[in-house]
């Protein structure tokens, strides 16, 4: 019998939510770890770092966006009880995470320095980006293999193995990070490449423990119905799934650009104080975070089952759980808005800057739960495409257009900025759950013969 489609749902939403926000929260320290070392290295370590952040984020991104897609997938045919099929999608998923290696390798060693010398890096400078893109680029083989494999976890509601691979990654970044940089017993000083070759060690012992749980799952094995010889139709399958999960997790990245193109014509303050605020609301969203991986779970798994009235409690249990967290983020946000800033800097105006913003950023906390949460059901409902094109405008379209009339046009000032973002985000959090419940009440009443991969 699958658990995911006849235990009850507010029990399994923990099990699977729980770990998964604490692997993102060690995800979060990982990336801190980084940081901190390149800035007690020297200046042009950490603005190196900072440079290469796009690229190694666009990496992240497509690995993540992939493996969304094949969980998706591998947890509709599980819900069918289709288990080759879910064996078969389990492995090709690793196939195209090797795939689109090859390819990015090459590019990133075509076009990396020339991509650094476009955002103005040159000398020294220069060199220690590509001297960290040159040993982060070939061990992405690593970042896209682990991400591959978590899909067979997820999709089987196994979402402690890639909390205990970021803890495990967590604590040997810690340790080799200032090994390798400095060259303590013996090694030699590697610089920024230390930073870089920790981060690969530590990415390919996360693939071997992640492989060999993701083999417990059955799915790997030929017995079951794994192929590993490109199979065109399931990888074709695959990215169009995923796809749009990875271009929208891009369009963060161009959205936080944007935001901060407008915020420069009010000084490095009201940018400093956008960056520090920030930092604060993704450590208050980080508990609720967990709640995507399980929304996408259960939903490809009762989907595939045709479980639909369980889908819908997938929906409004996530979202209530989401509140309750919420609730006492907003009230952490709002009441300790000035304390939380003057952690990040002790400039006044800047704190005033970012107090100002918090205030109003936090009754917005659940208007991302809402959005996630929504486009989570939606990507296990095998309708992907949302996710991508609310990103683009909530991102990208509205902001320009929204910040453009407010700064520019109608001169409105720095607050405009603020209630912009509230309301641009607010809007895209209705109209994610008008889509999602409309998806839904459709594919319900035209619901026919279990759906094949390519379907």
């Amino acid at each position: 019998m699958n658990r995911l489609t006849t235990e009850p749902i507010p029990a399994l939403i923990r099990e699977l939510a729980i770990p998964a926000s604490v692997g993102m929260f060690l995800n979060t320290m990982y990336n801190v770890v980084d940081i901190w070392y390149a800035g007690r290295y020297d200046t042009d370590a950490l603005a190196a770092l900072s440079l290469t952040f796009p690229i190694f984020f666009i990496l992240l991104a497509t690995g993540m966006g992939m493996s969304n897609g094949a969980t998706a997938l591998i947890g509709n045919a599980l819900g069918r009880g289709d288990r080759r099929e879910a064996a078969l999608i389990a492995a090709q998923g690793v196939v195209l995470g090797w795939m689109i290696v090859g390819l990015v390798v090459v590019v990133g060693y075509v076009w990396g320095p020339d991509a650094y010398r476009l955002l103005g890096a040159e000398g020294p400078y220069l060199r220690m980006c590509v001297d960290y893109l040159s040993v982060i680029l070939p061990g992405s083989v690593f970042v896209f293999t682990f991400n591959m494999f978590t899909a067979p976890l997820n999709a089987t509601g196994d979402t402690r193995a890639f909390r205990d691979f970021l803890l495990g990654a967590t604590i040997a970044n810690i340790i080799l990070d200032p090994m390798l940089m400095y060259g303590w017993l013996g090694l030699p000083a590697m610089g920024i490449r230390g930073i870089a070759l920790a981060t690969v060690i530590a990415q390919g012992g996360g693939m071997v423990f992640l492989g060999l749980r993701a083999r417990r799952t059955g799915l790997l094995a030929r017995s079951e119905g794994a192929r590993w010889a490109p199979d065109p139709k399931v990888l074709r399958a695959i990215v169009a799934q995923g796809l749009p999960s990875s271009l929208n997790m891009m369009t963060v990245a161009l959205g936080v650009f944007v935001i901060t193109y407008f915020l420069a014509d009010f000084g490095q303050q009201a940018v400093a104080a956008y960056g520090a605020a920030t930092r604060i609301e993704q450590l208050v969203l980080l508990p609720a975070l967990g709640l995507n991986v399980a929304a996408l779970s259960l939903t490809s798994q009762n989907f595939g089952a045709r479980k639909f009235e369980r889908i819908r409690q997938v929906a409004q249990t996530s979202l209530k759980y989401g509140a309750l967290l919420m609730m006492l983020g907003t009230v952490l946000i709002y009441f300790g808005s000035g304390f939380l800033m003057k952690l990040f800097t002790p400039d006044p105006q800047v704190v005033a800057i970012g107090s100002y913003y918090l205030r109003i950023a936090a009754f917005l906390e659940f208007s991302y739960v809402v959005l996630f949460v929504n486009t989570s059901i939606l990507q296990g409902l095998k309708r992907p495409n949302f996710g991508f094109w609310i990103g683009v405008s909530r991102q990208l379209v509205a902001p320009i257009t929204l910040f453009t009339l407010f700064t520019r046009v109608f001169d409105l000032g720095l607050h405009s900025i603020w209630w912009g973002i509230f309301g641009i985000n607010w809007a895209a959090a209705v109209i994610s759950g008008w889509w999602a419940r409309r998806q839904l009440g459709k594919l319900e009443e035209t619901s026919g013969p279990l759906e094949e991969v390519a379907s």
